[in-house]
């Protein structure tokens, strides 16, 4: 952007100088030549000190909040976007933002604590499942891009190294969903059939594959205690696992992580188990 003002307005002031030279050259002699020059060069110093204040305007044009999130929908014209996050078990919206013929979009707020948000699609003339993408916020700059057609499919997100951990697990916990989805039908198909002993089978496959999931996730949560990505899967993914498993990740938290949102909420949320389960 900054660039290609610079060539503007460089090419306007070279064009006006050419433009009043040739003016002042077919003037008449009687004219002053001295007031001309004198007259020229102070509307060519005008025009440079205008662009130059407006160069600089734009290149000091800083945000100040802690959180900035750009992003592109391709192909949406039309539409509101929210920005949104989970309080007390619902989502409420930090930001709303108005799509009207440019699907590009910016959202700037204040980030208390790296956390998981969801950019909402409110398409204005369809309802779709396909309209929620969460993604997980830190201080910084993020970016989203996608497309209207395949709004979560096609998502790509980049700025936060919580986000690209997520997507890594995400990515391995797919596979025990894709079993379990199997499984399911398998197990519907014998009971249709009703057999039995094959129902029983496939509900232990399904206990297996299930107990390799949060191990995995157990797994996951302490090797990254580092980042409140940790405390998040606990929270999210596992929080109904056997206890001696959840002390063992609060303890691989750092103490920055423990500090964090998450991790005082994972902290809150174990005690509140074992008082429950005394």
């Amino acid at each position: 952007m900054v660039k290609r003002l610079i060539k503007i307005t460089h090419f306007q002031i070279l064009n006006l100088f050419i433009r009043l030279s040739f003016f002042f050259s077919i003037l008449p002699k009687k004219i002053n030549m001295r007031k001309s020059i004198i007259t020229l060069f102070s509307i060519l110093f005008l025009l440079c000190f205008t662009s130059s204040i407006m160069l600089v305007s734009c290149i000091e044009k800083k945000s100040n909040k802690n959180f900035v999130l750009t992003g592109n929908i391709k192909g949406l014209k039309r539409g509101t976007l929210f920005i949104q996050r989970i309080k007390d078990t619902i989502l409420v919206a930090i930001d709303t933002i108005k799509i009207d013929g440019d699907s590009h979009f910016t959202s700037e707020f204040d980030l208390q604590s790296p956390q998981m948000l969801y950019l909402f699609l409110d398409r204005g003339v369809t309802n779709s499942i396909d309209n929620n993408i969460p993604f997980f916020a830190e201080k910084g700059k993020m970016n989203i891009e996608t497309s209207l057609d395949f709004f979560t499919a096609d998502v790509k997100i980049t700025g936060s190294k919580n986000q690209e951990l997520y997507d890594e697990y995400k990515k391995v916990v797919s596979r025990y969903v894709d079993q379990d989805l199997t499984l399911i039908e398998k197990k519907f198909k014998a009971i249709k059939a009703k057999k039995i002993d094959e129902v029983n089978k496939i509900e232990e496959e399904q206990k297996g594959v299930l107990k390799r999931k949060y191990l995995y996730s157990t797994n996951f949560a302490v090797n990254h205690g580092d980042y409140e990505v940790a405390p998040y899967v606990a929270l999210a993914e596992i929080y109904d696992i056997n206890l001696k498993y959840m002390d063992t990740i609060q303890k691989s938290m750092t103490p920055k992580i423990a500090k964090s949102m998450y991790g005082k909420k994972l902290t809150d949320f174990i005690a509140a188990r074992k008082r429950e389960e005394k």
